[in-house]
């Protein structure tokens, strides 16, 4: 039997045939699927292997292809009706991905495609909980760019803490993460920087007051590198989620750091990745 997260899948991908020339962004996309705009795209990508733009752009082309060599329709028309509107970006976009101009292959009057769907892989398998967490408030600083660079952001904001001797006053570490690295430009990807503290902190005006959010929560407990979190996202979102009967919550990610690089191994590093979830 189809489990919840297929038939959204599903859902999102008759959308896109039918609505080619529609509102097909990721947030348009995550509405379809009737799931948090923080969550959906990484369980698409996770169990589809595709982003949920590459999907799009995939069916679009597909249908264009269809038409190029089926109908009798003006080329810049069957751009509009796949949802380009500048006929010089759509014949750009299907010549990277066939190969050839629109007009060549309308005259070559073949509809194979180089396209093909993309496969997921295997995933490292990590422990992972469903618990109550508490909501931490966090002494935060912005950071936007890939997420891998984060580390200088926690790197000032520790030196705040430092500066201002206000470590007595903190509770751990934490990172507030928006966007799906592999739905989002990597300059635009959002994310937070943050120091746990107590509710009575008072919270210098430099920094941002942040909240992320506890109650019923799934925790991944990660060890090893930063670098192989993305897996660890993967295989959570992927395998974990739709085989677990649990729908995430309508807030992002969050990973709080149990020890720190300074003076661990990479391969010893504890991550909890903490996902909120519904009920």
């Amino acid at each position: 039997m189809p489990n919840p997260y297929e038939k959204r899948i599903l859902r999102v991908l008759d959308h896109i045939h039918e609505n080619p020339g529609g509102d097909l962004s990721l947030d348009a996309l995550a509405d379809v699927a009737a799931m948090s705009r923080f969550h959906w795209h990484r369980v698409f990508r996770a169990m589809t292997g595709e982003t949920c733009a590459e999907a799009a752009r995939r069916v679009r082309l597909h249908l264009a292809a269809c038409r190029l060599v089926q109908t009798d329709l003006d080329a810049d028309a069957i751009a509009r009706d796949v949802g380009y509107d500048n006929p010089q970006s759509f014949a750009r976009t299907f010549k990277s991905a066939f190969g050839m101009t629109p007009q060549a292959f309308r005259s070559r009057g073949d509809l194979r495609s180089p396209l093909s769907y993309a496969r997921t892989g295997d995933y490292p398998v990590f422990p992972i909980e469903v618990t109550t967490a508490p909501n931490r408030r966090l002494a935060a600083l912005p950071h936007q760019g890939k997420y891998t660079e984060i580390g200088g952001v926690f790197e000032k904001i520790s030196s705040i803490f430092t500066s201002r001797e206000l470590w007595p006053q903190a509770r751990g570490m934490v990172g507030v993460y928006y966007d799906d690295p592999h739905a989002v430009a990597e300059a635009d990807l959002k994310s937070h920087a943050g120091v746990v503290v107590e509710d009575d902190f008072d919270m210098p005006d430099d920094l941002e007051d942040i909240r992320a959010t506890g109650g019923k929560v799934a925790v991944m407990h990660y060890k090893g590198p930063y670098a192989g979190l993305q897996a660890a996202y993967d295989y959570m979102y992927g395998v974990w989620l739709p085989e677990s009967g649990e729908e995430p919550g309508d807030a992002p990610p969050h990973e709080v750091y149990l020890n720190a690089p300074q003076d661990t191994a990479p391969d010893d590093l504890l991550t909890d990745v903490v996902v909120p979830l519904k009920g």
